[in-house]
């Protein structure tokens, strides 16, 4: 098992990683729904950083025996626990504007 501060800082230091967890949780699993949830993010990119996820166990994959293949992305046990946490640096992010923004008044 990878250690869970690397496995933090891979995510947390990767934009497109955020964000495809972001797109996974709100339910869109496809990978062309995924990759056209944002402009400027490639296939490349995109798989690149589903191996990750997967590597790391937040994510599953899920292939179904149909002509053309359909493949499908969802939030492991362990994802939805991790992502808790980026949930928590979301709201310190916002707290942390808002504190800026009335010291600026």
């Amino acid at each position: 098992m990878t250690d869970v501060h690397h496995m933090f800082e891979a995510c947390i230091g990767c934009k497109w990683t955020l964000h495809v967890l972001g797109q996974i949780r709100k339910g869109v699993r496809r990978p062309g729904a995924l990759e056209r949830s944002a402009p400027g993010l490639t296939s490349k990119v995109l798989n690149e950083r589903l191996q990750k996820l997967l590597r790391f166990g937040i994510i599953d994959k899920t292939v179904y025996p149909q002509t053309p293949p359909r493949v499908e992305y969802e939030l492991t046990a362990f994802g939805q626990r991790f992502v808790v946490i980026l949930d928590q640096i979301d709201a310190l992010r916002e707290q942390m504007l808002e504190e800026s923004e009335q010291e600026a008044d």
